[in-house]
C-alpha cells in the first residue's frame, strides 16, 4: 500500500507535500508536478471503505462529472490514478482557501457578493448546460484563487441527468440541510436545476447578511421554515431587489419548486450597479452564520433510527485503539496537547446510542444531524471563545452486541470541549457506557488482554 505521508512520490509523477483537509474516506494534500513543477492538489481515497459502504459507483460518477464541466470557475480534475488500495485525483489547486472562511468573519460589501455570486451562476449555469447537478452548494465548496475568483468545488453528491428517474424528476434526499430547496426536503421528486438555484439564492443571501436565512436549533423546525419559505432580511439590505418568488411553480402534480431567489432577476442583479430587493421584513435580531455544515449523502427529517449503519471495524482497527500500538502521535502535530476525541465502548444497538445522543441534544440545546454511514453531529447554539462547538459521534461496529463510540471535536475551543464531555456528556451517557478510553472497565464488561 502506497504511503502519502510528506516527501511520498506518487506514481513517479507528483511529490506529495503537507495534508489540507480530510473526510471520511479521502484525504486531500498539496503536490508538485515533477515534471512541469505545477502545483496541484491531490485527493486520495481509500477504495476499500468505499467499496464497503457502496459509494464505488459514486466516485465513477464524480469523475465523470469533472470531466465534463471544464470551466474557469469550476476546479479543474488533470487526471485520475489508482493502486490496489487507493484512488487518487490530482486536481486544481486553489490558494485562496473557502469563501465560507471569508463570510465567517462577517457580512461581505455588495460589490464583492455580486462578483463571486455572478461567478457561481456562471458556473453552475455552465454545469446544468451539460447535464450536471451539483446538489451541495455552499460556502464551504466554493474555493478563491489567489486572484479572488471563485471555484465551485466537489461534485461527490453531483448526479448526471440520465439519474432522472421516468417522472423526470431526481429522488435521492442529499446535500446539506440549510441550504437544500424544500422539494429535496419533501421527498416527492425535485428538478435538479431549480434545486441548484435555490442553494444559490441561499449561498447569496449568506453573503450580504453573514448568517443562514433559515436557522433554528431544532433540525425539524428548521425543515418547516425552508418548506415555508420563511425568512427576513437584515434592515442593511437595499430596499429593492432580492426578490422571493411569492407564487410556487408546480413542476409534477404532487411537488412544487418554490425558487428562494428569481433566476432571471439574479441575473440582472449581478450586472446593475447596485442590488435591487423587495418588501421583505427587516430582522431586529441577526444571528451569527453557522459552524461549517455536514454534507450527507442521504439525510432526512423522517429519518428512522435502524436507516444508520455504522462502519464496521476489523482486528486490525480494534488493535490499533490499543495505546501500545496507536502510532499517530509520531506523525501528528502537538501530540501532547490535549485529546479532541473520547471513545467509549457499548453492548447496546447503533439505534439506542443515536437516540441517547438525541436525549443529550436535545437537554442542552445542541442540533442533531445524522449520516447513513454511521455518524451523529451535535452542533452547539451558544457562541464561545472560538464559535460554536460542534462534535461527530462516529459509530463502529465490532460485534451486533458491541459498539466503540468515538467522539470527536469538529470546531469550537477545546477547553469547552473538554468540559462538556466531562460535565454533560459522560453523566448524560453513563446508562449505555461501558467503558470510556483511560478509565477502569465496568465489572460486567468482558476482559481484553493487553498485547505484551
Amino acid at each position: 500500500m502506497m504511503d502519502t505521508k510528506k516527501g511520498t512520490i506518487l506514481m513517479q509523477r507528483y511529490e506529495i507535500g503537507r495534508l489540507l483537509g480530510q473526510g471520511t474516506f479521502a484525504k486531500v494534500y498539496y503536490a508538485r508536478n515533477l515534471k512541469t513543477n505545477q502545483s496541484v492538489a491531490v485527493k486520495v481515497i481509500d477504495k476499500e471503505q468505499v467499496m464497503k459502504v457502496g459509494l464505488i459507483d459514486q466516485i465513477k460518477r464524480e469523475i465523470a462529472v469533472m470531466r465534463l464541466v471544464k470551466h474557469p470557475n469550476v476546479v479543474q480534475l488533470y487526471e485520475v490514478m489508482a493502486s490496489k488500495s487507493k484512488i487518487y485525483f490530482a486536481m486544481e489547486y486553489v490558494r485562496g482557501g473557502e469563501l465560507f472562511n471569508k463570510v465567517s468573519k462577517g457580512r461581505l460589501k455588495e460589490d464583492a457578493a455580486r462578483k463571486y455570486f455572478q461567478q457561481l451562476v456562471a458556473a453552475v449555469d455552465f454545469c446544468h448546460s451539460r447535464g450536471v447537478y451539483h446538489r451541495d452548494l455552499k460556502p464551504e465548496n466554493l474555493l478563491l484563487d489567489e486572484s479572488g475568483n471563485l471555484k465551485v468545488t466537489d461534485f461527490g453528491l453531483s448526479a448526471l441527468c440520465e439519474s432522472r428517474r421516468q417522472d423526470g424528476l431526481l429522488h435521492t434526499t442529499c446535500g446539506t440541510p440549510a441550504y437544500v430547496a424544500p422539494e429535496v426536503i419533501n421527498k416527492k421528486g425535485y428538478d435538479g436545476q431549480k434545486a441548484d438555484i435555490w442553494s444559490c439564492g441561499v449561498i447569496l443571501y449568506v453573503l450580504l447578511a453573514a448568517y443562514l436565512p433559515f436557522h433554528d436549533n431544532n433540525l425539524m423546525e428548521m425543515y418547516k421554515k425552508i418548506s415555508k419559505g420563511e425568512f427576513k432580511c437584515p434592515q442593511w439590505f437595499a430596499p429593492e431587489g432580492f426578490k422571493k418568488i411569492e407564487a410556487s411553480k408546480s413542476f409534477t402534480n404532487e411537488s412544487a419548486s418554490k425558487s428562494f431567489i428569481d433566476y432571471e432577476n439574479a441575473i440582472r442583479y449581478m450586472d446593475t450597479p447596485k442590488g435591487s430587493y423587495n418588501n421583505l421584513k427587516e430582522l431586529d435580531d441577526p444571528k451569527p452564520l453557522l459552524s461549517q455544515s455536514p454534507s450527507f449523502s442521504s439525510f432526512s427529517p423522517s429519518c428512522s433510527k435502524e436507516a444508520l449503519k455504522p462502519t464496521s471495524m476489523n482486528a486490525f482497527d480494534i488493535i490499533s485503539l490499543s495505546q501500545g500500538f496507536n502510532l499517530s502521535g509520531l506523525f501528528e502535530e502537538g501530540g501532547s496537547g490535549q485529546k479532541k476525541e473520547a471513545r467509549f465502548t457499548t453492548k447496546e444497538p447503533a439505534s439506542a446510542i443515536v437516540s441517547k445522543l438525541e436525549q443529550v441534544a436535545e437537554t442542552e440545546s445542541f442540533g442533531v444531524s445524522k449520516s447513513v454511514d454511521g455518524t451523529v453531529r451535535l452542533q452547539g447554539s451558544k457562541e464561545g471563545r472560538k464559535g460554536q462547538l460542534a462534535i461527530d459521534a462516529e459509530i463502529f461496529e465490532v460485534a451486533p452486541s458491541f459498539h466503540v463510540v468515538e467522539m470527536k471535536k469538529l470546531s469550537g475551543d477545546t477547553l469547552e470541549y473538554n468540559n462538556f464531555c466531562n460535565q454533560e456528556l459522560k453523566p448524560s451517557l453513563k446508562d449505555i457506557v461501558w467503558t470510556w478510553e483511560g478509565e477502569q472497565q465496568r465489572d460486567d464488561q468482558p476482559h481484553i488482554p493487553k498485547p505484551n
